[in-house]
């Protein structure tokens, strides 16, 4: 008789790419590289409300995430944050509605508000009225603008895990980054909880959409955030979080003030650098000495916490190379070099149809170049697939 057995077939080998050839081995990019990459790109949108370049950063923000997003749960927010942002351009839509202010008889009117009249001391302030094209044009453009901000935040969540970005950070700064990642991090969390719920809902036959579905959705929701938090917190206390450790109080001193003048020096040299009627002293001087009073603090207190890393995340050339195109792209924008920088805010009065500056384009695209500049991320892993083998009887 014949013998039928059945073996584990081998997963591939994690990080090669059978039949490529030169191909790139796929791995997960530094998270540091994207924050750095998503934090120049959304300097660079705060440059400008042209609303060409701005919906360009947002067709960059979807190629990017396409190409390079894990599969991981909290890796699938980013149609969230896309919901986040219309909803402020929605807000602030109705917002200039309703509070008329601005509005010239130039202006297109569209509609009319009921107008509602206020006291004295509330001067200055006009609930409803005239509503025109031209106001409603511009509140447009400045929420876009506050959108695009969010959606790359957004784009630094989906690509980047928070969590990982916590192991670089000096031993001073490690409860303040632990703090940080755990605020950072609930967008995600939130995502994934939602995503859970739903699929539940469906599995049960339940209303997945509507208004009868938000209740049977958002407190589950809630209950799933608190047992995580409780958890949090049991993980945070079981490893010491917010010990002193051996730090005297005169230790712990110095390191916050040279800390706080450190900040100050920083604040009053990126003053003197942006104001020019600000005396010479408090442009790249107070900059330099706040960052050494920085640094200093920084050491001081790294000193008395010791950390290990297991298997830390490298930095090579492809995060080089993704933080220097978001970077670059920020800096072309505020050089106002080969355009106009009226080209990047364009006005609506008299009403037309805004001009794509090519310079300032080409820089956003260039910032699109993170999409194929980073590796392929990693696959996740396979379980074992089973293979029928017949033996014959010998």
């Amino acid at each position: 008789m014949s013998r039928t057995t059945t073996v584990a077939a081998e997963p591939p080998v994690s990080g090669l790419a059978p039949g490529a050839g030169g191909r790139r081995l796929p791995r997960t990019l530094h998270p540091v590289a994207w924050w750095i990459w998503a934090l120049a790109l959304a300097t660079a949108v705060s440059r400008t409300n042209n609303p060409l370049l701005l919906f360009l950063v947002l067709a960059v923000l979807g190629y990017v995430i396409t190409m390079r997003r894990t599969e991981a749960p909290w890796a699938r927010g980013f149609p969230y944050y896309l919901y986040l942002a219309l909803t402020v351009v929605a807000i602030r839509v109705t917002f200039r509605a309703v509070f008329a202010t601005g509005v010239t008889p130039r202006d297109h009117f569209l509609f009319s508000l009921p107008h509602i009249p206020t006291p004295d001391w509330y001067a200055g302030i006009r609930l409803g009225g005239p509503v025109s094209l031209e106001a409603l044009l511009s509140a447009a453009t400045d929420g876009l603008r506050l959108a695009c901000m969010l959606c790359c935040i957004g784009a630094a969540n989906t690509l980047a895990n928070p969590k990982r970005a916590l192991r670089v950070l000096p031993g001073a700064l490690y409860e303040l980054g632990v703090a940080v990642t755990v605020s950072i991090s609930v967008a995600p969390q939130l995502v994934a909880s939602v995503q859970r719920v739903r699929r539940a809902r469906r599995l049960r036959a339940g209303r997945t959409r509507g208004l009868r579905a938000l209740r049977g959705i958002v407190v589950p929701v809630l209950e799933d955030a608190l047992e995580r938090s409780l958890r949090l917190a049991a993980a945070m206390d079981s490893r010491g979080y917010g010990r002193a450790g051996t730090a005297t109080r005169r230790s712990r001193r110095l390191t916050g003030a040279l800390m706080l003048l450190g900040m100050c020096g920083l604040c009053a040299g990126a003053y003197g650098l942006l104001d020019a009627t600000a005396p010479k002293l408090l442009g790249l001087p107070a900059l330099g000495a706040g960052g050494a009073l920085c640094v200093a603090g920084l050491r001081l207190g790294g000193r008395r916490i010791t950390r290990t890393t297991y298997r830390p995340d490298p930095w090579r050339a492809a995060e080089w190379a993704v933080a220097g195109c978001g970077v670059l792209s920020a800096v072309l924008l505020f050089g106002n070099a080969g355009f106009n920088a009226a080209e990047l805010n364009p006005s609506i009065y008299p009403l037309s149809w805004p001009t794509l500056p090519l310079v300032p384009a080409a820089a956003i695209l260039l910032a699109g170049t993170a999409g194929f500049l980073a590796p392929p991320p990693t696959a996740p892993a396979r379980p074992a697939v089973p293979v029928q083998r017949t033996e014959e009887p010998k």
